[in-house]
């Protein structure tokens, strides 16, 4: 995603919005109120150039690339895990989310497909998994909420694998993200 104005990152809650900070050549980071600065750099001359940090409790891996366009016009580009954001963001076919309020406070629950692991908010959840009669279930807990994630076939080829998020025994809807 290339852009000539700040870039916002939702990676997890709370989200953060990198943004040049105006007559200087670093970046901040603004999980809500107050903000947090995460890199600052003094340097003279260095306009140009990439810029490699950590986002977030998982420890995300993001870089901004600061191109000369004209004259002293710029262009960042940012990129997280090595993939444009566009693309990180993009991530449907190997993540489910879903969104949910527990105890008053909002709940971000990320799937990872391909190694089965939990996030809620950012942290990485201690899950318990377990074959049954009509595919698998992993369990975890927030709170005092007990969670389950139901894994079965749809038994139709192009709709695949189905995905349903339980807490305390009812289904929550997946995210339109």
């Amino acid at each position: 995603m290339r852009s000539r104005s700040p870039s916002l990152l939702r990676a997890q809650p709370p989200f953060c919005e990198l943004r040049p900070e105006p007559g200087s050549c670093h970046w901040s980071r603004a999980p809500g109120e107050p903000r947090q600065e995460i890199m600052r750099k003094e340097w003279m001359f260095k306009l140009v150039g990439k810029e490699t940090f950590i986002v977030g409790e998982a420890k995300t891996k993001a870089t901004i690339n600061i191109d000369a366009v004209s004259g002293f016009a710029y262009e960042y580009t940012l990129e997280i895990n090595g993939k444009s954001l566009k693309k990180y963001l993009n991530r449907s076919k190997t993540t489910n989310i879903w969104l949910l309020t527990l105890d008053g406070a909002n709940c971000r629950i990320v799937l990872e497909k391909d190694t089965l692991d939990v996030w809620c908010n950012g942290k990485k959840m201690e899950t318990a998994g377990e074959f049954v009669d009509d595919g698998t279930e992993t369990h975890f807990s927030i709170g005092n909420h007990d969670c389950c994630i139901k894994v079965v076939s749809s038994g139709k080829r192009r709709e695949g694998i189905i995905h349903t998020l339980i807490v305390d025994d009812r289904e929550v809807p997946e995210a339109l993200e």
